[in-house]
């Protein structure tokens, strides 16, 4: 910011006065832009000089002043470090309002799950469903499972080389596998323990509130996403009034109130009011324990979750089992016996409707101490954190509301974005909202089916995570969206089930490293849960598990994290790789072709093991991602001075590199393409979109290539065949790399697959592949709230900027003539971008530097670029692409040459 000269005293007020706007001016615009805390300190002084100079001024600056501050106070609180500061300057003013403009409305009284507003905190989430009688809260969170898991059959299962051998010597011509009867018993067998029922998101139960509809009415809700808030508007007598209802952003709890519309005053609406446990709780549970008190309006009720398998009944304790405990805070209430429902003061007596409901979850032996626990204001979360859950009172309502407010404009201050086409926009924010709603580090890392649950819904597939996209997608979108913080659960869950890849890959492959499981859940395991063979042996998994560790390290330059979190999973894939492709069956003779193989594996989704392994050798998504770690093993490995200490490991890799099989192609209608397995039809209907996955997750193909290969990929992208279920982020990712999404068509996939409450679920798209034309397309929509589709974001963030290959490209599959700003996107090399594009000429562009990494980017004006430094020096570029060194904590502000 440019130094502001500052009138004298016998120039007069008004001029002194316009100065102080022209300055607060200047600033408002400095920070739209990023050097935010500079700014405002500049703006402190200038102000302050212009009192000294005339002291008439001073009422006229007392407003500018207190609004500077505000800003100060604002950014100091959110700048714990270079990178925050920067992305809460970056989207300080707008960020939070900008999200406020994409809430969700419902219209009437909203009675099913799917219609429900959903509220969350990333461990407790609720839906809010509305019936012309009640209002019913429904409660999960992703640290509460049904913990039992089935671990039969060890002795049974045969190791890898077992059953390879017995695979070997059956017919080639039969028409599947499992027409031979030795396999077909041998799958049902393995797959018993996965049949059973458990583990699974266990749902927390439900709060019904129920009102006298002679004198009310439900009019629809609103989830406003800026502050995570839900309004549900009624007419009580004929007057409107509001319920509203938060979760607290870092303890587990929801409050409620209900006020006059008008005057803002608290009112009554509900005479009843009902703690449900889940209606699918398993019968062998022991029953649900309640406890009520009268005096103090608290109702509640805990719900022990065995750790055996077959609890004894009666029920005996065991040392592992786990707990949770809703409890409802309801001032005035009545309690009707010593059951589940409570008289609520529906004459307005007590004051209106004022509640707090609560969940603690752990240990059953800690939850089952909790004689009465609860909201006390700034205790911190855990078992200890009260020994009573206090009355709730209107101060510590709005307490817990300025801080929920708080924290989601922090979140929100992470990036920005604005664009002219507003549904994109809307889809951007409202996804966001949802992943913050449903992820948080420290918290179980979610599953198939996030926190929301009621009954059956989000028990389909254990709601577990599956390895072959389902749990990596979601977390796609926390890189180039600038929050690392929500990939961290995905770090946790590495961690979890590195034991369990360890073992199997020691006992039953008989090799070196981690083979990372097809299906696992958040729960102790002792052995890989779904080992059968036709979707067990998905090679791909082991390095698709850990690729997105190497992308936090890409994406933030955190040494540390590649140390400590990163590095060690990364190897143990790598061995188990290495170990794999160098087995006597993957090269040599048989191969004539001098490379290692990767054989046998399975296709994602298609065609399981096939008779004489037709269709189970090199196939395309094991090569790409397999070349993809390794390459980022020996960059780890310079990176961390480990060239040495892995040399022999390095070496294998190296080898491996040097003889690598070639990626399978065919010709089809379209050109040259990608297959997912050498011999294949190219017109082959898909369900995991493989042969784009050189594209994206492969990351080695994109507007980077050189002509032929990047023709081949778009060749596929534009032949491929997808039944649909699992493309809605995947497909069109690998579009916008190529720089040939048709926005469009993109936001109509979109709008079919759209839930009434906002998020996404996964629809069919054809049939002739897995499915039939009598086949329900919506089939899915039901099982639960689809924690992937909220990587909807990374698409649009790919068509706005790309960094893959470690270059910037700006706006690379944008329409021309349509208007759009960014601001704090991340890009690998930990650089927060900021850019705008209006009229198809790219704007000013700013790129702050976290880690001082070397900055290269693709100029987008033919005139070149001149960048200037935080400390004023200046640099022209010309021609296709600039690079330059960078310091950390240093801001370059990059514009048209000339311009």
């Amino acid at each position: 910011m440019k130094k502001t000269k500052v009138s004298s005293v016998t120039e007069g007020a008004e001029e002194a006065k316009a100065e102080v706007e022209t300055i607060e001016a200047e600033v408002m615009v400095e920070l739209e832009m990023a050097g935010a805390v500079a700014a405002v300190t500049e703006m402190v002084e200038a102000v302050s000089s212009v009192m000294e100079a005339d002291p008439m001024v001073v009422e006229e600056t007392v407003e500018v002043i207190g609004a500077v501050t505000e800003m100060a106070e604002a950014v100091a609180a959110t700048e714990p470090g270079p990178a925050a500061g920067y992305a809460a300057a970056g989207s300080l003013l707008h960020a939070q309002e900008q999200a406020g403009r994409h809430n969700i409305t419902f219209s009437g009284p909203a009675v099913d799950f799917f219609e429900g507003a959903l509220l969350g905190n990333g461990g407790l989430g609720v839906v809010v469903t509305t019936r012309p009688d009640a209002v019913m809260l429904h409660f999960g969170h992703n640290n509460v499972w049904d913990i039992r898991i089935a671990e039969h059959h060890g002795e049974e299962i045969l190791t890898f080389k077992e059953v390879y051998d017995r695979f070997a010597s059956l017919p080639a011509d039969l028409g599947q596998l499992t027409d031979n009867p030795w396999y077909r018993e041998y799958c049902e067998m393995a797959g018993d323990n996965y049949s059973k029922p458990y583990p699974r998101p266990m749902p927390c139960g439900s709060l019904l509130l129920r009102y006298d509809r002679r004198r009310a009415e439900v009019l629809g809700h609103t989830v406003h996403i800026g502050d995570g808030r839900c309004t549900v508007d009624f007419l009580i007598n004929g007057k409107p009034a509001v319920f509203e209802l938060f979760v607290e952003a870092e303890q587990d709890r929801v409050w409620m109130s209900v006020t006059d519309t008008a005057t803002g005053s608290q009112v009554p609406l509900f005479h009843e009011a009902r703690l449900i446990p889940d209606p699918k709780t398993p019968q062998e549970f022991p029953p649900a324990s309640w406890e009520n008190d009268a005096g103090a309006g608290l109702m509640s009720f805990t719900q022990i979750l065995p750790h055996m398998e077959f609890p004894a009944s009666p029920y005996l304790p065991h040392e592992r089992d786990k707990a949770f405990r809703l409890a409802v805070r309801l001032p005035g209430a009545e309690f009707i016996g010593s059951g589940s429902i409570a008289r609520l003061d529906s004459s307005g007596k007590s004051g209106g409707f004022l509640a707090c409901a609560e969940l603690r979850e752990g240990p059953a032996a800690e939850i089952a101490t909790l004689a009465d626990t609860g909201t006390v204001i700034g205790a911190q979360p855990g078992p200890s954190a009260s020994a009573r859950m206090n009355a709730p009172t209107r101060a510590g309502y709005d307490h817990a509301l300025a801080q929920t407010r708080e924290a989601w404009r922090e979140y929100w201050g992470h990036s920005f974005i604005t664009l002219e086409d507003e549904f994109l926009e809307q889809i951007w924010y409202r996804n966001l909202y949802f992943l913050n709603c449903s992820v948080k580090a420290g918290i179980t890392c979610p599953g198939l089916f996030a926190n929301w649950s009621y009954g059956s819904i989000g028990a389909d597939w254990h709601g577990d995570y599956h390895m072959n996209y389902n749990t990596q997608q979601p977390f796609w979108v926390t890189f180039s969206s600038n929050h690392l913080e929500k990939h961290l659960p995905y770090a946790d869950m590495v961690d979890h089930v590195l034991p369990v890849s360890r073992k199997w890959a020691r006992e039953y492959y008989r090799l070196p490293g981690a083979y990372f499981p097809h299906s696992a859940y958040p729960v102790e395991m002792s052995m890989m849960p779904y080992p059968v063979p036709h979707w067990g042996w998905e090679i791909c998994e082991t390095p698709w598990t850990v690729q997105s560790l190497w992308w936090h390290y890409l994406y933030s330059m955190d040494e540390e994290f590649l140390r400590s979190r990163a590095f060690m999973p990364m190897k143990e894939a790598v061995l188990f790789m290495t170990a794999y492709m160098k087995r006597p069956e993957a090269y040599g003779q048989p191969w004539k072709d001098g490379c290692y193989h990767i054989f046998p594996t399975v296709v994602p989704e298609l065609y399981e093991i096939t008779p004489g392994f037709a269709r189970n050798s090199d196939c395309l998504i094991d090569l790409t991602l397999t070349k993809f770690i390794f390459r980022a093993f020996i960059s780890a490995c310079t990176v961390l001075g480990e060239i040495e200490a892995e040399g022999a490991l390095l070496t294998e890799v190296q080898d491996i590199l040097n003889h690598f099989p070639e990626y399978p192609e065919a010709e089809s209608a379209s050109g040259r393409v990608f297959v997912s397995v050498a011999g294949e039809n190219p017109d082959t209907i898909y369900n995991v979109p493989v042969p784009l996955t050189t594209v994206f997750p492969g990351e080695e193909h994109g507007l980077h290539s050189p002509p032929a290969e990047y023709q081949t990929a778009v060749n596929t992208y534009r032949n491929h065949l997808n039944e649909g279920g699992n493309e809605l982020v995947f497909q069109p990712l690998a579009g916008a790399r190529l720089g040939i999404l048709d926005l469009e068509r993109f936001k109509r996939q979109i709008r079919y697959c759209l839930l009434p409450n906002g998020t996404c679920t996964n629809k069919v798209l054809m049939s002739g592949g897995r499915y039939s034309d009598t086949d329900d397309f919506s089939f899915m929509a039901r099982m639960g709230i689809w924690f992937e589709n909220f990587a909807l974001p990374a698409v649009i963030n790919e068509c706005l900027l790309q960094s893959y290959n470690g270059v910037l490209r700006f706006f690379p599959n944008w329409p021309e003539h349509d208007s759009a700003e960014f601001r704090s996107l991340r890009a690998v090399g930990g650089f927060l971008v900021s850019a705008s594009i209006r009229a198809g000429e790219v704007q000013q562009i700013e790129v702050f530097s976290e880690a001082g990494a070397p900055l290269s980017f693709y100029i987008p004006w033919e005139q070149g670029a001149e960048c200037t430094r935080s400390s004023g020096e200046m640099q022209t570029f010309t021609g296709m692409a600039a690079d330059m060194q960078t310091s950390a904590g240093e801001i370059i502000r990059i514009v048209k040459a000339g311009g």
